[in-house]
């Protein structure tokens, strides 16, 4: 389902115009093709990326822009250069898009809070939970290492930016795409229309491409040193991400006819929930595969047993932390004040939770609703419940 995509941000584009039509080479056979941003401002984007080539320091990060406010595209003029220089975060090709797709901002920025929101979702049994603990950096030092915890956070953030403009697209929220041109399924029944507005996964990946990517290209490093290792890591993870968009993204139908018949089915791409994405990149997260840089510059396996990842593959480059105490070199926050399961063995029980320090008791009330009963017509009138219960905490 995927176009071809470009390999190098400094490679030419097509001046055809940017809705984007797909590349007409044959993708590699088992791989789905990629897109390819074209268009006129994509050119000049690209070449005011390829000019910015001063390492960025690792303490900002575009993920900001979940933390910070942005102003609704209407509130401000197009082509303003204020707008996108006081964002903070942003890598010099990022801010450089930011100009040219200022509407896009917002949406970036709802798809690093979903983002965000699922990391601590898959993760809150963790030792560590995706915590966020500032406006700037967002997760903190923890994210300078090449962690699998930090290739998945790489993963769900592209992923969230794909999801997020993907739905601004056939909103209408952007001038720069619309409805899915996805071709009709060829499994597709001929009697279903192929029709209706369809999310635009296809925009979306290449935005997000182009955007996500450019921090990592714009940088030069010396080949073969783990300042390379750790951008080609980024980049894997980033187009995992991407990917599981495209993978779980489906055809969806609407019935017509009298009394429900369904004597017509109109059918459209639609994107899985995110939820879906995020448990997707879970399982990539448990079976990711430990790489290292090569004298040739490229990542290659330390345990040459496993299968070389694939494109839709989590890779790291570190170990991970313990995330047992607080140390401020790593960055990790510890355990200590977090819930625990007292019967659990698995990762959230009190016995790994806690690392083996142990945990206290405590009694907290909770309030619940309870004996609902519905009433004609039309609402539900529940009680409120309070019970006592028992909680545990690692010392």
């Amino acid at each position: 389902m995927l176009w071809r995509a470009s390999r190098s941000i400094c490679r030419p584009h097509s001046s055809s115009v940017f809705k984007g039509a797909p590349s007409r080479r044959p993708a590699p056979r088992g791989l789905p093709p990629q897109p390819t941003m074209t268009g006129p401002r994509l050119a000049l984007a690209a070449a005011l990326l390829c000019s910015c080539t001063s390492p960025v320091a690792d303490a900002n990060s575009w993920w900001s822009l979940a933390m910070n406010p942005i102003q609704r595209p209407e509130m401000y003029i197009i082509g303003a250069q204020p707008v996108c220089s006081q964002l903070p975060g942003l890598s010099p090709g990022q801010r450089k898009l930011c100009q040219l797709y200022q509407e896009h901002m917002v949406f970036i920025g709802e798809g690093a809070r979903s983002a965000i929101k699922e990391c601590q979702y898959q993760f809150r049994q963790r030792r560590w939970n995706c915590s966020t603990v500032d406006n700037t950096s967002v997760f903190g030092r923890v994210m300078k290492i090449g962690s699998r915890e930090t290739a998945f956070t790489y993963a769900v953030s592209a992923a969230g930016v794909v999801n997020a403009i993907s739905r601004a697209c056939r909103e209408g929220e952007l001038s720069s795409c619309g409805c899915s041109r996805t071709a009709r399924p060829k499994d597709l029944p001929r009697d279903w229309l192929w029709g209706g507005c369809g999310d635009n996964v296809e925009y979306g990946y290449r935005f997000a491409k182009e955007f996500v990517d450019a921090k990592e290209r714009e940088k030069n490093y010396v080949r073969g040193s783990e300042e390379q290792a750790r951008m080609l890591m980024n980049l894997q993870n980033n187009e995992a991400g991407r990917r599981a968009v495209y993978k779980l993204a489906d055809v969806a139908c609407k019935c017509h006819g009298v009394s429900g018949s369904c004597s017509l089915k109109t059918c459209w791409l639609q994107l899985a929930d995110f939820r879906k994405v995020g448990d997707l990149l879970k399982e990539k997260y448990d079976s990711a595969a430990a790489m290292r840089i090569s004298r040739k510059g490229k990542l290659e396996l330390v345990n040459n047993r496993f299968n070389m990842p694939t494109q839709e593959d989590l890779v790291y480059v570190d170990p991970s932390p313990d995330y047992c105490l607080r140390n401020e070199t790593t960055g990790s926050l510890g355990t200590q004040g977090r819930l625990c399961n007292k019967t659990s063995e698995g990762m959230d029980g009190c016995e790994l939770m806690c690392c083996g320090r142990g945990y206290d008791q405590f009694k907290s009330v909770q309030v619940e609703r309870c004996h609902c009963k519905f009433h004609w017509c039309c609402y539900v009138k529940c009680k409120k419940c309070t019970e006592i219960v028992d909680q545990y905490v690692c010392k």
